[in-house]
This record gives C-alpha cells, structure tokens and sequence, in this order.
C-alpha cells in the first residue's frame, strides 16, 4: 500500500533545513525553468485554471501570504508555472466551440423566426377566409330563402351565442374560439376605413343627379343630425347613470394593430406602377376593363390611406386618412382616364362595378363589410362584462339615440321640403356603411351610393369636431363620451376619440355595433317602417 503523500509546512522544519530546502529549490527552479519564472509576485485575485472537472486540484497560494502565515501549506511549484497546465489550449478550444454554439443559435432563431412568420400567415389566411366563407354562405342562403333582414347580422348573433354558451360550459373552449379568429379581427380593424371609402370614391357620379338646393339639405340634416343624435345619446347615458350609480371598472384591453412597414408602402407603390402601365398598353387584358384596373385602383387606395394615416395628428383634424385615401383614388382615375382618352366616369364605373362577375376594386372592398359585421360579435363577447355591468346605460340610450336618428331626419327631411327618396336613403346615417346598405334594402326606391356617402360624411364630421365638441357639452364621463360619438359618428369617430381617450374605447366599441343592430332591429319591423315612410311622404 503507498504511503500517503504529506506536504510539510514552513512551521514543522528546522532553520537548517528549511535553507537547504529553498537551495534546492532554486537548483530545481534553474534546471526545470528555463524562461525563471517570478514566484515571488503577489496574484490577489488568481485566475482559475483547468482542473478537469475539479476546481481544488491545482490550487495555488500567494508566495508571500504563505512564508507570513506559518499557517498554510506552501506548494513546489509557483503560480506561473506551466507545468501540466492547459490554459492555452483549453482557451482556444472553448473559444472555437463558442463562436459555433453563437452561429448554431443565431441559425435556429432566424429559422424559428421565420417559420413563426409563415404559421402566422397561415393562421390569418386560414382564419379569416372562415370569415368570408361564413358570410358569403349566409348572404346566399338569405337569398336564396328571400330573407330581407341582413344575413350578416343574423351570422353575429349565431357566433355571439355559441361564444356565450362555450363560456358557461367549456370556457377554454371559448378562448381557444376567440384565439383562433384573433388574427382575422386584427386585419378587419387595420383596415377598416378602407371598406368605407369606395363610396367616397365614386361620390361624384352619385350626386350628379342630385339638384343643388337638395344637395345643400343633405348637408344640413347631416351636420345638424350628426350633433343632435350626439347630444341625445351623451345626456341620456349621464341621466341613466345617475340613477343606477353603477361604479366603473377597468375593461379589457383591447389591441391595437400594428402601424404600417414601408416595405408595405414600396410593395403596393410596385404594384401600382406595373398594373398602371399595363393597363395602358393592354385594356383588357384580364377579360374586362374593371379586372384590369382593378390592381393600380385597388393600390392608389390603399396607398392613400397609408400616406393619410402617416400624417401629423394636427394635419389629420383637417384632413383625415379616408379623406386622403378616395382622393388618392380618384386622382389615379382621372390620370388613367385622361392618358387612356377613356373618360374619368368610365373608370369610376369599373372602380364601383355592384357586378359580382366583374368586379372592380371598389367591389372588392365593400366585399369585406359583411365581416364587420361578423366581428361585432367577438368585440362584445370580450366586453361582456362591461356590457352586463352597465347594461343600463348602455342599452336605453343607444335604443333612444337611434329611434331618434330615423324618426328626426325623416321629420327634418320632410320639414324642408327634401325628395322622400333622397329623405330615405340617408335615414341610417349614423349607422355603420355595413348595416345601413342593409337597412335602405328595406326600403324601395333608395340610392345606396348615396346612403354610403352620407354615412361617411357623418363618419368625418364625427372624426373632426367630436373631441371639442364633448368637452364644450361637459361630458366628462367616458361612457358618456363613448357612447355619444359612436352612437353620432359610428367607426370614423371611434377611431378618432379611442387614439385620444383609450378609456372610452370599449363603450365606443359596444356602442358602435349595437347602434347599427338596433337600427336594423326597428326597420325591419313593419310597423316602424311603415311609420317612417308615412313622415317622409
């Protein structure tokens, strides 16, 4: 058996011995260390070296610290010894299996990246083509049934109820619902104004029949309308609330959607260009004049709205997004037209075709609206308990505020003097351009383009003078200040009090669907319309 290795100490050796111990360890030194190395230089911190896996087996001492300490054993070779140590190569090595773990990393998170990216694609094609098929298949079942009420609010109600019963009896059910469509309503909500604008797009060829003196009623009801609906929905909610006394509470929070990218900007701008050129040399070259301006109309829309939604916050009171966006539209008619000796009201034809075997870009937009409608539903399940909560103030003055939106306007119409068809076609003006094509269907003998453009000029007057327009009627309440604009000036106005006032967003929200529900409620009763067509007549 060997005997255990035993290191003496400085305190157990003899003054002799101890001499002879340090001659011979400088004999040791001079022979085995060419290049001398310091053992007497003090190392405070030393730096650990490789032990393979054992942190104590070369563990050095200060030189100094031990002849001073009779304490701590002292070892034969220095710290700056080389002997059996690998620090060099041990460097090298862990510094070359760094830099292949750092490339292998950044290798899988650009591929994960990238595989997020494409899923997440997937998910919003897959999510909200569901959407689109959904509505489509009850536009054509409601037709094919003859059913006049709007398919689409009929689908709201359906997907609200089965989100309602989903949450009593399975909630992750209902999440999982919710989660799966999440990505299809963001897209609705980034884009929403556009589906407003092809009315303002071909407004000229709506009007061109419309006598001046009536255009200039229009305008009067429409101003005047706008601030009168307002002012009944904002005292009747503040009247409603003093009553209940219902205490607020925070609401959900609600997820705005992403600003745009220029690579965004750039890829519609290419678009535009090469359909532009290609339209010029070849008019029809998809089968029609429409399909084949449909590309360039369809960006220089879409462009619009970008460069409008970039605008300065002072620049937007005075010109808004949607503003922006049909002209920008309208401005690339007028060049296609006068380059392709067309005419500026052939191309606003081909914009705005109402042919569903030829569409134009117009067609293409207002083709979404029907998901809009559908995406009220999940809107008002995720505030489901703020409606429950003040269901009261809600309920009673969004019903008040749109019996008085139809029956004033018709009353106001006929008091000076207005066409009863031009009166009908703009009773739904507070109500969202979704719905109100829906509610003039009801009624016969009424312009749906101008019922469109009516909407959206009240969308803009809301968007504009709302915010001074509460604070000048001291509503401080943010369910009042919710409820009057969305009740008044529907999704434009929304957009505008929600960028400002985010605490007013869910009633704006809540308000904002169920002004246009309960206003295709009543026209859908026989009784009421029929009340309403006797007012104007």
């Amino acid at each position: 058996m060997a005997a255990p290795l035993v290191t003496p100490t400085v305190a157990n050796l003899s003054p002799s011995l101890l001499n002879h111990r340090h001659l011979q360890c400088k004999s040791f030194s001079s022979t085995c260390f060419p290049f001398h190395p310091n053992l007497h230089r003090s190392r405070r911190n030393p730096t650990p070296i490789a032990s393979y896996g054992n942190p104590h087996l070369y563990k050095h001492e200060d030189y100094h610290s031990t002849a001073l300490s009779p304490h701590k054993s002292t070892s034969v070779l220095g710290p700056k010894s080389n002997f059996l140590q690998m620090d060099l190569p041990e460097t090298g090595s862990n510094r070359e299996i760094l830099v292949k773990a750092s490339d292998s990393d950044s290798s899988s998170s650009t591929t994960s990246t990238l595989s997020q990216k494409v899923f997440g694609v997937l998910h919003l094609v897959v999510s909200l083509g569901l959407v689109l098929a959904m509505d489509n298949f009850l536009k054509k079942a409601f037709v094919a049934a003859a059913i006049k009420f709007p398919s689409a609010l009929f689908g709201m109600f359906c997907i609200f109820s089965v989100l309602v019963i989903l949450d009593t009896t399975i909630p992750a059910a209902a999440t999982s619902l919710m989660n799966f469509f999440e990505p299809a309503l963001m897209f609705i909500q980034r884009w929403l104004p556009l589906f407003y604008v092809p009315a303002l797009v071909v407004l000229p060829l709506s009007v061109r029949d419309i006598p001046a003196a009536s255009g200039l009623k229009i305008c009067f009801i429409i101003a005047g309308g706008w601030l009168a609906s307002l002012c009944v929905a904002g005292f009747t909610a503040i009247a409603v609330r003093k009553i209940v006394k219902t205490e607020m509470t925070d609401a959900e929070p609600m997820e705005k959607p992403s600003p745009f990218a220029p690579i965004e900007f750039w890829t519609w701008g290419g678009i535009f260009l090469a359909s532009f050129v290609s339209a010029l040399f070849y008019p029809t070259a998809l089968g029609t004049t429409a399909r084949t301006c449909l590309p360039f109309l369809l960006a220089s829309t879409v462009l619009g709205y970008m460069v409008g939604s970039g605008l300065p916050s002072g620049v937007k009171k005075v010109f808004h997004p949607i503003i922006c966006c049909a002209l920008s539209a309208d401005l690339a008619a007028v060049a296609y037209g006068y380059i392709s000796r067309s005419g500026v009201d052939a191309v606003l034809g081909d914009y705005l075709t109402k042919v569903s075997s030829n569409p134009g870009a117009g067609d293409i937009l207002m083709g979404f609206l029907g998901s809009v409608i559908l995406s009220f539903a999940f809107s008002m399940f995720k505030q489901r308990k703020l409606v429950k909560r003040h269901a009261a103030e809600i309920f009673i003055s969004i019903i008040l505020s749109s019996l008085f939106s139809l029956y004033s306007t018709a009353l106001v119409g006929r008091l000076v003097g207005l066409e009863p068809s031009l009166t009908i076609s703009i009773l739904p003006r507070c109500i969202t351009v979704a719905l109100a094509l829906s509610i003039v269907s009801f009624f016969e003998g009424a312009n749906s383009s101008l019922t469109a453009a009516a909407v959206v000029v009240t969308g803009l007057i809301g968007a504009n003078f709302v915010q001074a327009t509460l604070d000048k009627l001291r509503f401080r309440d943010p369910i009042a200040r919710g409820i009057a604009t969305a009740s008044s000036a529907h999704g434009l106005g929304t957009a505008a009090l929600s960028a400002k006032e985010p605490e007013a967003l869910p009633f704006c929200a809540i308000a904002y669907g169920l002004t246009g529900i309960f206003g295709s409620l009543f026209c859908s009763v026989p009784v009421i319309r029929q009340s309403l067509i006797a007012i104007v007549s």
